[in-house]
């Protein structure tokens, strides 16, 4: 990071210290990031870190929230400036592919806070945000039922759980590859499939 955060006021070091996990976990295991790393890119002591975090785990419930408040409002937005329920649902996978491709340190911390053990803040807050993403897919799936654009024997859990685990499989392959320009590239084609499944015939 260039900019120097040595005397910015506090919610601003906390922001900058969130981004800095963040970027720090795009390149290495999110569970081997350390206060001490965190500090180092950002040019400072741990003691400096520490007078706006008490701890580890008060920074990760940072960055969870960050992630969560991000990821909803870009999703939001996208559907918001669609036509249909399922133009809205596509404009949500797209968008959340592109946060994901502009930010490949999220999934791997997600991931890794999911697989802790013990119900951390942090854990919490990841939760929190699959359950309001649920939520809205939800309320998209079953306006797209009622408006005779999806098919009415849409399982509608169904249909959502297959929305995230797409999202989901394309991410970890990207992981896998090593880059995120296969998951950029494969996502429209994969969405496609997806939209012939809950689609109406009519």
């Amino acid at each position: 990071m260039e900019t120097s955060p040595k005397h910015l006021p506090a919610d601003e070091r906390r922001a900058i210290t969130v981004e800095a996990v963040v970027e720090l976990a795009a390149s290495q295991n999110p569970g081997e990031i350390t206060t001490t790393a965190i500090a180092k890119h950002m040019n400072l002591t741990q003691g400096a870190l520490f007078r706006h975090f008490p701890n580890k785990e008060a920074i990760w419930h940072a960055v969870m929230e960050w992630v969560a408040e991000r990821l909803l409002a870009r999703v939001d937005q996208a559907a918001r400036a669609a036509g249909t329920p399922l133009a809205a649902l596509e404009a949500m996978f797209m968008a959340h592919i592109d946060f994901v491709a502009k930010h490949p340190g999220v999934p791997r911390m997600l991931f890794g806070e999911l697989q802790r053990a013990g119900n951390t803040p942090a854990k919490q807050m990841v939760q929190t945000l699959i359950n309001h993403y649920g939520d809205r897919l939800h309320a998209l799936i079953e306006k797209g039922k009622a408006q005779n654009e999806l098919t009415a024997e849409v399982d509608t859990i169904a249909a959502s759980t297959l929305f995230i685990g797409t999202i989901q499989g394309l991410v970890m392959q990207s992981l896998l590859a090593g880059g995120v320009e296969r998951m950029r590239t494969d996502a429209p084609g994969v969405f496609v499939i997806y939209r012939r499944g809950i689609r109406s015939e009519k």
